[in-house]
């Protein structure tokens, strides 16, 4: 059990983590590399003459652990809250936590395929959690190729068994666990590129690159990893802009729940980043000694 787990590697992830491990919460940090490892020359920073990205970060892990963080690189793949607590599925762990810092980046549009607006809320869908109930028995299409599109095809489980897992083209990038679990519940894979989301007033059919075309009742998207919006649908997280909605603390409308950095929207620089995160820790701080008392 943790205080706080922090999703996300980056400025505001990292500072988030200095000020809550400083201050004695059991923390720990979750995430892949951070885009920011890309960035050969920093120059606008404070206190930084010249600095690429990675020496940057692996300076900031390194004084996060110093001071009791815990850092591993695991990608999280799904977050819930029952009963005050936080509980968070990575591709190798589960973990419970009393609060959440979301620090996860920006997050991006990941897939374009034609139609695919036209039908969302009308047969396309990006949360099991919300809309599955609405497809009790129904044939979905998972689409997506990571362990993320496995993990919601297991909540979505719960609502059909009539699934079908379309990768858009992607070979399946998945786990042994997650390939036994899909030879075990026997769910087809669909490797061809969509070409297009075909219906009249709703999601009727999926158009194949080779012009084939099967008939679908829904379509749930989980392509790639999931971002700070995939996270925020199924908690009931404020979205605006397709940025978490927080205010100047950095508090979500979800309580425990903090985010920080450039999924918040807003200027996107390392330094609001890192004002950000030392915000958000310290509204986590707060909240964790509230519980206490």
């Amino acid at each position: 059990m943790y205080d706080v787990i922090i999703i996300g590697k980056g400025p505001a992830g990292i500072q988030a983590a200095l000020y809550t491990a400083r201050a004695n919460l059991n923390t720990l940090i979750l995430g892949k590399e951070s885009p920011l490892r890309k960035s050969a020359k920093i120059d606008n920073y404070f206190g930084q003459k010249s600095i690429s990205g990675t020496k940057l970060l692996e300076t900031g892990l390194q004084q996060i652990q110093s001071v009791g963080a815990k850092c591993k690189e695991e990608l999280v793949l799904n977050l819930s809250k029952e009963k005050n607590l936080f509980k968070i599925i990575t591709d190798q762990n589960k973990y419970e936590s009393k609060s959440v810092i979301i620090a996860t980046g920006q997050p991006s549009q990941k897939i374009f395929i034609k139609n695919m607006e036209k039908f969302e809320g009308m047969g396309i869908h990006y949360c099991t959690t919300c809309d599955g109930f609405f497809y009790r028995d129904a044939k979905i299409g998972m689409l997506g190729y990571t362990d993320y599109v496995i993990e919601e095809t297991k909540e979505m489980l719960t609502f059909t068994k009539n699934i079908v897992l379309l990768t858009h083209g992607k070979e399946l990038t998945i786990n042994e666990n997650a390939r036994n679990f899909i030879k075990e519940k026997s769910i087809p894979v669909i490797t061809k590129k969509i070409l297009s989301f075909q219906g009249t007033n709703a999601l009727e059919t999926v158009q194949f690159e080779d012009g084939s075309i099967e008939k679908f009742d829904g379509i749930f998207i989980a392509y790639g990893s999931a971002s700070s919006v995939d996270f925020a649908r199924k908690l009931g997280v404020a979205i605006k802009d397709n940025t978490l909605d927080v205010d100047k603390y950095q508090k979500t409308n979800i309580d425990g729940l903090f985010a920080a950095g450039d999924c918040t929207g807003g200027f996107k620089q390392i330094s609001t980043a890192v004002g950000e995160g030392a915000l958000a820790a310290k509204s986590a701080i707060e909240y964790i000694k509230n519980k206490k008392d």
